[in-house]
């Protein structure tokens, strides 16, 4: 495996008194996708919020690209190269889709119009849709601008945060192409989802958690056959 490019030890999340996250060690390298599978409150927004900066309490070591993320902000770290698409896609309402893509990017304006029309190449119904609000679009066309609005400062790790949750699954497929594609491009993924089946389809490898804790962790290819250890930790 290559080095990695990001590096977890010791993770803990807590949000008061409560730990959402207790003792996670990761890694992600380079070129592949890592899921985070586990039901709903198995702590996966939880652990990709702390790798963002956007908890306050966190404890343990997080190594990116050879630098600590110790006490840097959500801006520092994502001028350093980390990408986020939060839960619930959190575009901006009231502005145009191309808009939500430009307001992303620190280029210049060439720059900003070449990686916008590489966002449409990647997703063609934002390019249909770029001069309509962004509460006109359908959810699966929220989620594109989402991820597309993430990829405009050219991440080297992308943080994706149950990207198919509520799409159909034409859409959900197409989304997560997308990732998949990114990560070939030579970046990293760290996608949390509760769809098991869709995030073992494109991960090459995944970590199960439960209540905060990491439960098991292999390739894709072994955690997808193991029946009872995915029917154990998904509640059914």
């Amino acid at each position: 495996m290559a080095e990695a490019l990001l590096t977890v030890a010791g993770l803990t999340v807590a949000y008061a008194d409560v730990r959402a996250v207790e003792g996670v060690d990761l890694n992600v390298s380079a070129g592949e996708v890592v899921a985070l599978i586990g039901a709903n409150g198995a702590g996966k927004s939880s652990l990709l919020k702390g790798l963002m900066g956007l908890e306050a309490r966190v404890q343990g070591n997080i190594t990116f690209a050879g630098s600590d993320l110790a006490g840097l902000s959500p801006l520092r770290r994502a001028r350093l190269g980390i990408g986020y698409v939060p839960e619930g896609r959190r575009v901006f309402p009231g502005m145009t889709a191309e808009e939500n893509l430009l307001v992303a990017s620190r280029e210049d304006s060439a720059a900003r119009t070449v990686r916008t029309a590489e966002m449409y190449a990647l997703f063609p119904q934002l390019a249909v849709r770029r001069h309509a609000p962004a509460w006109q679009l359908s959810g699966g066309e929220q989620q594109m601008l989402a991820v597309a609005r993430a990829l405009m400062t050219r991440p080297r790790l992308l943080l994706v945060d149950e990207p198919t949750l509520g799409l159909a699954p034409a859409t959900a497929q197409s989304v997560i192409r997308v990732l998949r594609g990114i990560a070939a491009s030579g970046a990293a993924v760290l996608l949390a989802e509760q769809n098991a089946r869709a995030a073992l389809a494109t991960a090459d490898r995944a970590v199960l958690m439960r209540l905060g804790r990491i439960e098991a962790s292999g390739t894709a290819k072994a955690i997808a056959g193991d029946e009872r250890l995915l029917r154990s930790l998904m509640g059914g």
